[in-house]
Order: structure tokens, then C-alpha cells, then sequence
């Protein structure tokens, strides 16, 4: 199991179909006529969230903007919200772009969003850009939740199903995806941990963040830079992390497999642009991106919010993307979340 999950979540593994079905996005025709266009320099670009504000899509959408603005690499780069459906109404949304520069934030969570939600246009219709950053997830309770340990709680919903719920991102994300691991781990199969598990999904960490705190549903799991201040605060108990090990941010937090459960995920963000731009456009974009991760101000981003610096580009973001939009539709699958 923990092979698996860190193959299927993590490792840049090669889907050679999907691989070639990304390499013809990026070179076909054209976003707003982008094949015909010249490398002209990028001077602004749009920023489409697919999400609303308040989670971890907002958060890296908004370092983004400032970062490139702060650091004179364009002169404007927008940012808009569009939520809904774990990203996918976004990502429609892209499909109609006219603006070649626009980058489009993505990541695990659309990936499953797209399987789950049955989505017409898909990530591979996008121009991939890079992966920017990684992060663990952590799961928590409410502050007067009887649950003390990660194994109460599991336990509890092995007993009671229906009964406990849990919420966290988008039907099919990476917070959906790791409560059905931990009943997979617990000894559930599929079709049983589709019927035990309540999950309450929500468009943007902020919803998510209100249940628990309001004490409305008996758990919650969203990544550790979204959940971090509540905790300190004592809002929320922190259970355990997904990641290998703890996290600096959260030092005292075990990790899922200190607590007996084979589970390591990790959620990975970055950014697309739309589909059928010409190559000397997406070389651009990657010119800008790469130079947003290369300040220093970029890396300051990645230590206040606890985020990993996960930085691919070019081929090497389109390999890991292909594989990773494959593992993901088989662990869907394998836990009963997808028929």
C-alpha cells in the first residue's frame, strides 16, 4: 500500500498514451490564434483559481501574482476565482480562453476532481507548465471533539459509517482521496469504504475551516498551510500528518503511519496555461514561472506557508503530469470512490 501511494502520488512515473496526448495540446492549434504568434516577452499574464477563495489554490493563485509583481517579472498579473466542481468549472473555462498568457492553478485535487465529476474537458487539454510545490496534509477534529488519536476516529467510522463525517476540498481530491486510504488501510475494501465514508465536500478551504470550527462535522483534512493557524490557536486538534515524516510546522503531530495506518500522500499544486498554444508561448511561460521560482522571495513563500519545493518543468512536468492523472484514476478506483 505505501508503495503504491507513493508511486501513484509522487513518483514521476511514465504514461507513455497520456504523454503524447499532453505533448499534442502544447503544439496544436492555437488559444486566440497563439500558433501564428512570434516569442514576443511576456509582460502580463492572467491567473485563473479555480476555486474560491480561502484554500490552497487561493493561497498559491495570490503568491504567484505578488511574487511576479514584486519582483518586476510582469507588470500585471491578475487574479481570478472561479469555483466550483473540485476545479473542473475552471478548467472549462480555460478551454474557451482567448488570452494566451493566462496560467491556470492545478494540481492533485483537479486530477481527481476530473475522474469524479466525469468532466468533459480534461487537464490533458491543457498546455502543462510546471509544478511549483507539494505539501502534507493533516487531519483534525474539532477542539471538543472526543476523538484523541488518528485510530479513534478511524475506528469510529469503521463502527458507525455514515454516522462520522468528514470534510475537507473537492469530491475526488487529495483530502477525499486520503480518508478513503485510512479505511483502505483499516482493512475496508472498495464498494464498503464508498458506503462507510461521509464526506462533506467544499469549494474552498475557508467553508471547510467554518464546519470544524463550528464543530458541524466530526472531522476535517485539508493541507497543513490551510489548517496550521487554527490549530495553533486550539480551534482544532491536529491528529496526524500524511506526510513521511513530521513537519516542522507542526512538530508534536505524528504522522499517519507512526499511528499504525501504511498511508503516505502528498498534495502537489502548479500551473497550467490554455490548450494549443504554440511552443515558443509555452516556453515563455515557463521562462516566467521558472524565474518566479528562482527568487528568493518564491523560496520565502514556500517557508512561511510550510509549502515543498516541488519545481519541474518542460518535459520532465509533463511526464510526471501523465502519470500522475493515470495513478490517480486507479486509486480512485481501488477505494471506491470512482465505478
Amino acid at each position: 500500500m505505501r508503495t503504491a501511494m507513493k508511486r501513484s502520488m509522487g513518483a514521476l512515473a511514465l504514461a507513455t498514451a497520456g504523454l503524447l496526448a499532453l505533448s499534442a495540446c502544447s503544439g496544436g492549434a492555437s488559444a486566440g490564434g497563439a500558433g501564428k504568434e512570434s516569442a514576443k516577452k511576456t509582460t502580463a499574464v492572467s491567473i485563473v483559481v479555480p476555486a474560491d477563495p480561502g484554500g490552497g489554490w487561493d493561497q498559491t493563485g495570490r503568491a504567484i501574482s505578488k511574487t511576479l509583481l514584486d519582483e518586476k517579472i510582469v507588470t500585471s498579473a491578475s487574479v481570478t476565482n472561479v469555483g466550483g466542481a473540485g476545479g473542473t468549472v475552471g478548467l472549462a473555462q480555460l478551454a474557451n480562453e482567448k488570452n494566451p498568457d493566462t496560467l491556470m492553478v492545478t494540481g492533485l485535487v483537479m486530477v481527481g476532481a476530473v475522474e469524479t465529476n466525469k468532466a468533459k474537458v480534461r487537464i490533458e487539454d491543457t498546455t502543462p507548465i510546471a509544478r511549483l510545490t507539494d505539501e502534507p496534509l493533516v487531519v483534525v477534529v474539532p477542539a471538543a471533539s472526543p476523538y484523541k488519536t488518528l485510530e479513534d476516529l478511524v475506528k469510529d467510522i469503521v463502527a458507525k459509517g455514515q454516522g462520522v463525517t468528514v470534510t475537507g476540498g473537492s469530491a475526488g481530491g487529495a483530502d477525499h482521496i486520503l480518508a478513503g486510504l485510512l479505511l483502505e488501510a483499516a482493512g475496508l475494501k472498495g464498494a464498503d469504504i464508498a458506503q462507510k465514508l461521509n464526506y462533506v465536500p467544499n469549494s474552498g478551504g475557508g467553508e471547510a475551516t467554518s464546519l470544524i470550527i463550528g464543530n458541524q462535522v466530526s472531522a476535517g483534512i485539508s493541507g497543513v498551510g490551510e489548517f496550521v493557524q487554527h490549530i495553533e490557536s486550539g480551534d482544532m486538534r491536529a491528529l496526524a500528518v500524511s506526510s513521511e515524516k513530521t513537519v516542522a510546522q507542526l512538530p508534536d503531530t505524528p504522522t499517519i503511519t507512526d499511528e499504525g495506518y501504511d498511508v503516505v500522500l502528498t498534495n502537489w499544486r502548479g500551473v497550467v496555461a490554455p490548450g494549443g498554444i504554440d511552443e515558443a508561448r509555452k516556453a515563455e511561460l515557463e521562462r516566467v514561472v521558472t524565474a518566479l521560482h528562482d527568487t528568493g522571495a518564491w523560496s520565502g513563500v514556500l517557508k512561511e506557508r510550510g509549502w515543498n519545493d516541488a519545481f519541474l518543468v518542460g518535459a520532465e512536468f509533463d511526464e510526471f503530469l501523465a502519470g500522475n492523472i493515470k495513478d490517480v484514476s486507479a486509486t480512485l478506483k481501488n477505494i471506491g470512490l470512482v465505478g
